[in-house]
């Protein structure tokens, strides 16, 4: 019995063991910018954006791991162990939305992750120009992206355009907004404004809608042009058979006489 129980020490002590590294490994833990959860950074174009990614926890050295979404960011060698730096510079807007995640190189399921929240304004500004026949129809498109989303608003002539069902829609998407005009009159000819805004700011852009008279089916002008190369063609063909007519007509005149 004596034996069997000095048998059974070295197994409990192992047990022992085992968990205690079990616990140890699975106890580490990463914090990025003080955040031991995935976060969202709001932040704006231009000023750099600093991320610090720190091992809680650990016992020994530990390797490190970035990624930008789904592409790995090379380290430098001293930048890699239990503590690790990354720096965005410049922020622009098409860092809006892209995640930054530091991994335990050992176990990448341990990571926190940060997305980055660029809020900027709509980029619009300029004006354009468009000459649209009378009953054409004529769409007015406004390209802006933006952070928050933004939201517009038409204008013409500087006063807030009224709406008719059946000849003006609204088309809207995150990026696009367009007016469109059905069967274009006189009375639509003017500057119309679209005005995109969000809680970051606006832009604006002008379109200077110039309505001509509607153009005849046949343009008088390739009428005219038709009316004179057939008559220049018969006039030649008569010049050209002179001689045959002017016989044609004196053997009339004998026959006559």
């Amino acid at each position: 019995m004596v034996q069997r129980s000095s048998l059974a020490v070295p197994y409990e002590i192992l047990l022992l063991a085992v968990c205690f590294l079990v616990c140890i490994a699975t106890g580490v833990e990463l914090s990025v910018n003080n955040y031991n959860a995935d976060f969202s950074l709001l932040t704006s174009p231009g000023p750099a954006v600093s991320l610090s990614c720190l091992v809680e926890n650990n016992s020994e050295a530990e390797e490190l791991l970035w990624y930008r979404d789904d592409e790995q960011v090379d380290l430098n060698d001293e930048n890699k162990v239990n503590i690790s730096n990354i720096c965005v510079s410049p922020v622009t807007e098409s860092d809006n939305g892209v995640t930054f995640t530091c991994r335990l190189a050992r176990d990448e399921s341990v990571q926190v992750s940060v997305m980055l929240d660029v809020q900027f304004p709509p980029q619009l500004s300029g004006e354009e120009t468009l000459n649209i026949e009378e009953d054409k129809d004529v769409t007015l498109t406004c390209n802006a992206k933006s952070n928050p989303q933004a939201h517009a608003a038409w204008y013409k002539d500087n006063t807030t355009l009224t709406l008719q069902q059946d000849r003006h829609q609204l088309y809207q998407t995150s990026e696009v907004f367009q007016l469109s005009i059905q069967t274009v009159e006189m009375s639509d000819n003017g500057t119309y404004t679209c005005v995109v805004s969000s809680l970051s700011g606006e832009g604006r852009k002008d379109f200077h809608l110039i309505v001509e008279d509607k153009k005849p089916i046949f343009p008088t002008e390739a009428v005219i042009a038709a009316a004179v190369v057939v008559s220049l063609t018969i006039l030649f063909g008569i010049v050209a058979r002179k001689d045959k007519i002017f016989k044609c007509f004196k053997r009339s005149s004998e026959t006559a006489l």
